[in-house]
């Protein structure tokens, strides 16, 4: 293993335990096992480290999402595998979803960056597919865009807004997940039933 997979490694379990804020520089050298002046070395600063965990994770869930999108699936079946793929994805990193939101407003310009990436996610082919859906009779007219929005929505807000979800429905973290992973048969269900013809 490199070093800076072994700083990778490092990060997402203390950005995981921690979250951003808590995460301290020399908890992720010690986890990684070298020393800080090694790890401020590879990385100036924790926002430069958590950036890079970032994109590289990242790097992971989009070539998932895009072989969905562009599969000869049904817009049904893409459905219930992006929920899957999706939710597995933020389960195993679930800080992500707060350090975007965190990042849309201190540092627009990075989550610009990455979304410009060519290797996001790219949902043309499943527009088109969702059009001529609607236009055999299979899925009811509806905005594809609106649908997209739809699906990202139900899968993120629980991640997103984590701790206000517990409190709001009193439960515990194990409980949490295990919504979580009840969720990814759930939500492709109610959207599917949704917009069936």
């Amino acid at each position: 293993m490199t070093t800076e997979e072994k700083i990778f490694n490092a990060a997402r379990i203390v950005f995981q335990k921690k979250g951003f804020a808590g995460a301290r520089m020399q908890e992720i050298a010690d986890e990684a096992g070298i020393n800080k002046a090694m790890l401020h070395y590879c990385f100036k600063n924790k926002q430069l480290l958590f950036q890079a965990v970032f994109m590289n994770a990242f790097g992971q869930l989009a070539p998932q999402i895009n072989a969905i999108f562009n599969s000869q699936d049904t817009v049904f079946d893409k459905i219930t595998k992006f929920t899957h793929s999706y939710i597995s994805f933020v389960i195993l990193n679930p800080y992500l979803p707060q350090f975007v939101i965190q990042e849309m407003n201190n540092n627009p310009e990075f989550v610009m960056s990455f979304m410009n990436n060519g290797n996001r996610p790219n949902p043309t082919v499943l527009i088109a597919q969702i059009e001529k859906e609607i236009a055999d009779g299979i899925i009811k007219p509806i905005n594809p865009k609106q649908l997209l929005l739809d699906i990202f929505s139900m899968t993120i807000f629980p991640f997103a807004a984590q701790m206000m979800v517990k409190g709001m429905i009193q439960i515990s973290d194990s409980q949490f997940n295990e919504m979580m992973e009840e969720r990814k048969t759930s939500v492709a269900e109610q959207i599917i039933n949704s917009i069936k013809k």
